[in-house]
């Protein structure tokens, strides 16, 4: 910044010695009078602004928006630093592919790669750069690259891939070789092109469906893949929509997997998975699909059924694992299941959901008389009471209940084995119904959701509570507090800046609130849940982790998260000291 009357060097060469030395620093002059001419002049030598010196509001703005220029030139520099990286990595990777790979750009390859020039017998790639492409392919192989090429012309960046077209490529020699091509729009050095990619012609369908099926298939079980089920799923759906028929859906969990694992060790426990799939395979039919979902879940899909028939299904699959003597190195083993069933109608959820009904039916199989160790089957059904009366939705009811203030709050004291000078205690949320009754969230919260109203609840939780904490430690208390959080406040991109502004608000430090996620919602959120935990960071909050010990390998997700708390499942507890691992932990 330069006032004009007091520069004591000349102006325009300032503006001169920064261009010679290459540098962006921009130039605001300060003048004590506008004079046109004078501006003018100051601008074509390369000041980038002349503000009058009685215009400070003015000066602020523009020192502000040069400022901002100056950070986007580096950034755009950091930039083309990243890109000629990036550029220069994936010349080593198409220098090293299989694939035979070249860019042409008018028709003259600008690039070739070895497997490109090997396949062609070409030996330098300055030879190949001054072959027209048209010179590499036959008569009728040439009318159709002008007819693909057409799409990719004028830097046509919108023409969408062409896969696996049929030509005849001809060597240096003049042998004629079948390829498939695949054209696609590229970009190298900076110029718009046309990427070629060659594969031999022969048994390609043949290698292309075989990689298919394999890309399909759980190496482990030789059962089908997570993935392939899902499109099964998807089918199913369709055809109880078209025809107006059922499906079973069958969610196979084995009970206390994690157990045998640690008592057999990883790989003897893969030959109980091979042992119970072969078992599956037993009910494979044309209208039977069975596919590994996850390490200790199977799922199976039954198409063209009904209630009855589903059930007798499960409960004879489930009896006949029980029955069956695993034999392990020697060792006998057995398991039992827990199966959720759902059925698929035309009026059926979309898939994940299907699923998840399915999931929640087998984890309900503990909760049945007799059956707290699993060993049993379930046939899930959408709960159609509600603890507030006759309201078309559970989203209704529970809006109606947060319209008319019908939440209150619990909180449950947790005391120190080691002392302390900091009160703990968590916060649970309860609904009063019609008759005054309170009801848990597991009461009127359906499985699955309402995601957009169990997102609300979490939001009223911790307002209630930041108000009845500060009030509290106003009196002279040191006291924290759990909050228990739900999936969709862990997905909410804009929680954490909204829990910003309730914590300024409420003049509470972010140290008094610890909030705690379920190790289920971490696991299958995680990406959301480092980012979440990044958040809390920021603000000072505790983090913390509830049910640990369910997933079957929970110190995984430690080396993820870093709570400053974790709660134990019950369960846990009596394997960990069975466990090196766990005892360290």
């Amino acid at each position: 910044v330069a006032r004009e009357s007091a520069a004591d060097f000349d102006l325009s060469q300032a503006c001169i010695q920064i261009s010679k030395k290459d540098l962006y620093i921009p130039l605001i002059i300060i003048s004590e009078e506008y004079d046109e001419e004078k501006v003018s002049a100051h601008l074509k030598s390369g000041a980038h602004d002349v503000v009058s010196s009685t215009q400070e509001k003015h000066f602020v703005e523009v020192v502000k928006r040069e400022l901002s220029h100056v950070r986007a030139i580096q950034k755009l520099h950091h930039l083309e630093v990243e890109i000629r990286d990036v550029e220069h990595r994936c010349e080593l990777l198409l220098d090293s592919s299989k694939d035979a790979i070249a860019y042409i750009n008018d028709g003259m390859h600008i690039y070739a790669n070895s497997s490109y020039l090997e396949f062609l017998d070409y030996d330098d790639i300055d030879e190949m750069i001054c072959i027209p492409v048209m010179d590499t392919l036959s008569g009728d192989s040439q009318e159709k690259f002008k007819e693909i090429g057409k799409d990719f012309l004028n830097s046509n960046s919108d023409a969408k891939p062409v896969e696996n077209v049929s030509l005849t490529s001809i060597r240096e020699d003049g042998t004629e070789i079948p390829v498939l091509a695949s054209f696609s729009h590229a970009s190298y050095d900076g110029e718009s092109c046309l990427q070629i990619i060659l594969r031999p012609e022969e048994n390609s369908a043949e290698l292309e469906a075989k990689l298919k099926e394999m890309s399909q298939i759980d190496l482990l079980t030789g059962l089908y893949n997570r993935s392939y089920f899902m499109d099964a799923l998807h089918e199913s759906k369709e055809g109880a929509l078209s025809d107006d028929s059922k499906a079973a859906v069958y969610y196979l969990a084995i009970d206390h997997f994690h157990s045998v694992k640690a008592n057999l060790g990883i790989g003897d426990a893969d030959f109980v998975l091979r042992d119970l799939a072969q078992i599956l395979e037993t009910k494979k039919s044309d209208k039977v699909t069975l596919a590994r979902l996850s390490d200790d879940v199977f799922g199976m899909i039954i198409n063209d059924t009904n209630d009855a028939q589903a059930m007798d299904v499960a409960n004879s699959l489930c009896k006949e694992v029980e029955d069956h003597l695993f034999d392990v190195e020697g060792k006998t083993v057995q398991v039992t299941l827990s199966i959720g069933v759902t059925i698929i109608n035309a009026n059926a959820p979309n898939i994940k959901d299907i699923l998840g009904r399915a999931q929640t039916a087998s984890e309900g199989v503990r909760k049945l008389e007799g059956k707290a160790n699993g060993n049993g089957v379930l046939l899930f059904e959408p709960k159609v009471e509600n603890p507030l009366g006759n309201h078309d939705t559970a989203g209704s009811y529970i809006e109606k209940a947060l319209d008319e203030d019908k939440f209150i709050l619990l909180f449950q004291p947790i005391q120190s084995l080691r002392g302390g000078t900091h009160e703990h205690y968590e916060a649970f949320v309860r609904m009063i119904d019609d008759k005054g009754q309170e009801v848990s969230p597991y009461e009127f919260l359906p499985p699955n959701g309402p995601s957009e109203v169990a997102g609300k609840i979490d939001k009223w939780v911790i307002l209630q509570t930041i108000k009845q904490l500060s009030e509290h430690r106003s009196q002279g208390h040191d006291t924290r507090l759990f909050i228990n959080l739900t999936a969709e406040s862990l997905q909410d991109p804009n929680f954490i800046s909204w829990l910003n502004v309730a914590l300024k608000a409420a003049r509470l430090p972010g140290d008094s609130l610890i909030f705690q996620i379920s190790e289920n919602n971490a696991i299958t959120y995680l990406k959301q849940a480092k980012e979440f935990e990044k958040g809390l960071n920021t603000l000072h909050c505790n983090l913390s982790v509830n049910q640990f010990g369910r997933a079957i390998n929970p110190f995984n997700l430690l080396k993820h998260l870093t709570p400053e708390y974790v709660k134990l499942e019950g369960s846990f507890t009596e394997e960990m000291q069975k466990s090196p691992e766990g005892k360290e932990a």
